[in-house]
């Protein structure tokens, strides 16, 4: 069992991004949907779900629209090729969302999320101060990150 779990507050669409999360993330499947029991004003619609992308295990709450979502807080996605980044990047935007900058979006629900290729944080952190320099000018530039261009200002 998981020690910790993201809980995203959604106005009323717990379920709706639930499915669409599950849909995209592979290894992935609902947990529990929790709906109001009878008699409650709010009578069969859904409270809570829980469900799992890729092993990770969130929940998701409708709590009304007393709070939105921000970029204080993000989901990060660790992709290995470009196929990859394209593919999260796509899926997540679909339907409503927004490009940022630097690897961020958000989706249409308005949770913000992070596609970065596994090159981007070592080509940030190699020791040549210079090369890392360059790629942070490269990344400055772009929203979805391309690894080719990233790899390319590297080079110099």
């Amino acid at each position: 069992m998981q020690k910790i779990t993201t809980c995203l507050w959604f106005d009323d669409q717990a379920e709706e991004a639930m499915n669409f999360y599950v849909s995209i993330f592979k290894n992935s499947k609902v947990l529990s949907v929790m709906r109001w029991p009878k008699g409650h004003a709010d009578e069969g619609k859904v409270l809570v779900t829980s469900f799992e992308l890729d092993g990770v295990q969130f929940q998701a709450l409708n709590g009304g629209p007393q709070f939105k979502f921000n970029e204080a807080m993000s989901q990060s996605i660790d992709c290995k090729t470009q196929e990859e980044v394209d593919y999260f990047w796509d899926r997540l935007i679909d339907g409503g969302g927004e490009p940022s900058q630097c690897s961020w979006l958000k989706d249409r629900f308005g949770v913000s999320w992070q596609v970065v290729p596994e090159q981007l944080p070592r080509l940030l952190l190699d020791p040549d101060r210079a090369k890392a320099g360059r790629v942070m000018s490269a990344m400055m530039q772009m929203s979805k990150i391309d690894i080719a261009k990233i790899e390319e200002a590297a080079k110099g």
